[in-house]
């Protein structure tokens, strides 16, 4: 009886470790790991305020005295004498004063504006200047930027004060541009609107043309995180050239402003000592030692 009831056991037991055997060979499976999707980027493009065209003509800015102003520029500026009296006294100008004389400053960058520059020296080194903004179509208003009062800065130096700043961003807003505009004739007549005389060979295309071919070049840079930096240096011919740094927002809205003067790269050209098909240095005669002297 006993060993009867141990075979039913044993076949027991042997059909589980076969029906586990089976199972486990059905869990163990090779996993392929799924491949990864593709996904492609379209990179974003930033529209940039000015025009990065190279081959644009670049114009300069330019200075007419008034009797080379058209009639209705000169015209223009008439009817807004009283508006510029009255907002130059009220930045202390001294504009009733008398002797003040003006020039146009023609930017080409903003051609719907007649902008000014006011003077008045009486003879020393107290000289007085501050410019102006005239809107042709009448959108917009008459804007005074201080410069100088009797040789010294009203505020801060003009070409950093926060006042010029917002008054060249809402010149700028007047134009109603309808195309990006050269960004280095907005640099340079910023440059000429707070008292600098830039001169044309600054914008030159190539080397050889630049008047200071030692000076940093003009240059736009577009940051990461969308502002436009514009350097470049401002030269006169009776001054020392100034180096400028611009921040633009990505609208074009003018941030920040920055002059010091220019770190120009000093050279100095050698001529070295001809030579002879040997190798040898050809010495000049007026080099060789006097045999009198041995000097």
């Amino acid at each position: 009886m006993k060993r009867a009831g141990f075979l039913p056991i044993l076949m027991v037991a042997a059909s589980l470790a076969f029906v586990c055997g089976q199972m486990a060979a059905q869990t163990v499976q090779t996993v392929t790991p799924a491949q990864p999707k593709a996904k492609e980027i379209t990179p974003v493009v930033r529209p940039v305020p000015f025009s990065q065209s190279e081959d644009e003509k670049q114009q300069p800015v330019t200075f007419r005295t008034v009797d080379q102003m058209t009639q209705k520029d000169r015209d223009l500026v008439a009817d807004a004498e009283s508006t510029i009296s009255e907002r130059a006294g009220f930045m202390g100008l001294e504009f009733n004063g008398g002797n003040w004389n003006y020039e146009q400053v023609v930017c080409p960058a903003f051609p719907n504006h007649v902008l000014l520059r006011f003077t008045r020296n009486n003879g020393t080194n107290e000289e007085s200047m501050f410019s102006a903004s005239i809107p042709r179509d009448g959108d917009g208003r008459v804007r005074i930027i201080p410069i100088r009062l009797k040789g010294y800065s009203l505020f801060s130096p003009a070409p950093i004060n926060t006042l010029t700043i917002s008054a060249f961003n809402h010149i700028r807003s007047e134009e109603h541009a309808d195309t990006p505009q050269q960004w280095l004739g907005i640099a340079l007549c910023y440059a000429a609107l707070t008292g600098g005389h830039p001169e044309s060979p600054l914008i030159a295309k190539s080397t050889g043309e630049q008047k200071f071919p030692l000076a940093m070049p003009a240059t736009l840079e577009i940051t990461t995180r969308g502002n436009l930096n514009l350097f470049f240096v401002e030269g006169a011919a009776d001054r020392r050239p100034m180096e400028w740094t611009m921040i633009f927002d990505r609208k074009g809205k003018l941030l920040k402003a920055t002059r010091r003067p220019a770190e120009l790269i000093s050279s100095k050209v050698l001529h070295p000592a001809p030579f002879d098909v040997t190798g040898k240095a050809i010495i000049s005669p007026s080099r060789l030692p006097d045999p009198a002297t041995n000097k």
